[in-house]
């Protein structure tokens, strides 16, 4: 079923929500208003991408990583999972 309509009533966005969301996510729709006994009272809308707060590598230069920072990897794991780490 492909929603090309931008107004769907009550009834069709509950079955059919996973697909509105689909085209918001696509592209194919910008907005989608639902509708109750044919008046509109809420849109549908995607989120707008937010750029994160931090970037990797903000840490650059403030610590340094030893080189035998995998070493314990078995041992650790031994405790995750609950085993003797002896």
């Amino acid at each position: 079923m492909e929603i090309a309509l931008s107004t769907v009533n009550m009834l069709e966005a509950k079955s059919t929500l996973s697909k509105l969301v689909e085209a918001l996510e696509s592209g194919r729709e910008r907005e989608i208003v639902i509708a109750r006994n044919g008046r509109p009272v809420a849109r549908l809308m995607p989120l707008e991408a937010s750029a994160p707060d931090q970037r990797l590598g903000v840490a650059k230069g403030v610590f340094e990583v030893p080189d035998d920072i995998d070493a314990h990897n078995d041992e650790v794991g031994r405790l995750f999972r609950g085993g003797d780490a002896a």
